[in-house]
This record gives structure tokens, C-alpha cells and sequence, in this order.
């Protein structure tokens, strides 16, 4: 009886592994095999995902402090293995890992339910926009915006996908226009958690670019 009482589509657990299952495919994609960039575009799925479940963990999260600290702990923590993984030294300010985005993106949205004025507001965005920019953190501002418009909407499907998909094809493009085959995926949310594993997925990514660093180095 239990397993009827079940809401049908995907609990973010679910969410999560097919956000770190194309990550992992896009990584491979960008380090190992470069030749087939299909990897790429199946990793475009994952960007999106992480986008709304930042936005989710937010607006159910019991302590926003704690979730922010947690978010920029494995920013430090990923940006060591990310430098290595992508430009071959220990720390390279060239490009900052998704941790960050989603940190600077977790920070806008505590301000923003803050009830400034909307004009103060609109500046707060440009602002954490242009700092992701300054840091070069991986999406940068359009990262930003990608969590703005997921917050923002988050009441509205119908405006958070036309929204998430004008960010991904009219203003980034190219291969990132691949980033909405991620809205069904995201349609398909249920609103239930699924099986707890929180620091599971966070430390999937640091040990997951360890490893591509070490098979790349065996291979190459």
C-alpha cells in the first residue's frame, strides 16, 4: 500500500542522479573524448537541473546559513581538482568551478526575499551578475540568471520553461541551446526528497574530477 501512496514522476533524489549522470558524460566528453560531442550535449541536461534544485533546497531549506556555507565550503573544496582536472595546475583564475555559481546564486536569492524595493533588487542582480563575471565562475552571469529564472517562476511552468530556454538559446546559444532537453526532466518534479544522500551528491563532484584527472593522466 505504501508504494500506491507515491506521487508519480521524479523526487529530487532522481533529479539528482540524472543531473550528475550528464555532468559526469559532459566531463568525460570535454577531458577524455573530445572527438564525440554528443558527451557535450547530453551534458547540457545537467546545469538546468542543479539551477532548480538550488532554487528547491532554498525555498525548503531550515536554515539558509547553514545551505550557504555548505554550497561555498565545496566551492573550496571542488576548485583544486577542478584547476587541475581543466588547466593542468593546482589553482588557475582563469575559470571558476559550478560550486561558486551556485553559491553567488544561493547569496542573490537570500537578498532578494529580503523585500528590498524592486529597483534596489534589480541592482542586487546586476551586481551578484557582474561579480560572477569578475570571478569567472563556470556559467557566470548567465548562470544567475538561469537561477533567477527558475526562482522567479517557479509558481508559473509555463514562464520558467519559455524563460529558461530564451537564457539557453537567445542569449548563450550554440551548444547550450541543448540545456532545454533538462525542462521535461524538471516537469516531471513531484515535489518529494526521495532518499536522503545530501553530502553523497556534494562529494561526488570533487572526487569525480579526481578521477577523470587520474584516468587522463593514465591514458595520456
Amino acid at each position: 500500500m505504501n508504494g500506491m501512496t507515491k506521487k508519480v514522476g521524479l523526487n529530487s533524489f532522481w533529479l539528482k542522479m540524472i543531473a550528475i549522470t550528464t555532468m559526469l558524460i559532459d566531463h568525460v566528453g570535454a577531458v577524455l573524448l573530445p572527438q564525440y560531442p554528443i558527451l557535450r550535449i547530453i551534458g547540457r541536461i545537467a546545469f538546468p537541473i542543479f539551477c532548480f534544485l538550488l532554487v528547491e533546497g532554498f525555498m525548503h531549506t531550515h536554515d539558509v546559513i547553514r545551505y550557504m556555507t555548505r554550497i561555498g565550503l565545496f566551492a573550496l573544496i571542488s576548485e583544486i581538482p577542478f584547476d587541475l582536472l581543466f588547466y593542468g595546475r593546482i589553482l588557475d583564475g582563469t575559470h571558476q568551478n559550478v560550486f561558486f555559481t551556485l553559491f553567488i546564486g544561493l547569496v542573490m536569492l537570500y537578498y532578494l526575499t529580503k523585500r528590498y524595493p524592486a529597483v534596489l533588487n534589480f541592482l542586487m542582480v546586476i551586481l551578484f551578475m557582474l561579480f560572477a563575471e569578475f570571478l569567472r565562475t563556470d556559467y557566470s552571469s548567465m548562470g544567475l540568471l538561469l537561477i533567477l529564472c527558475f526562482w522567479a517562476f517557479r509558481e508559473k511552468k509555463v514562464w520558467m520553461c519559455l524563460s529558461v530556454a530564451a537564457v539557453n538559446i537567445l542569449l548563450m546559444g550554440y551548444i547550450q541551446a541543448f540545456a532545454v532537453l533538462a525542462l521535461p526532466f524538471i516537469l516531471l518534479y513531484n515535489g518529494e526528497q526521495g532518499p536522503k544522500m545530501k553530502y553523497v551528491f556534494y562529494l561526488f563532484y570533487p572526487l569525480h574530477l579526481l578521477v577523470l584527472l587520474g584516468i587522463g593522466l593514465l591514458i595520456y
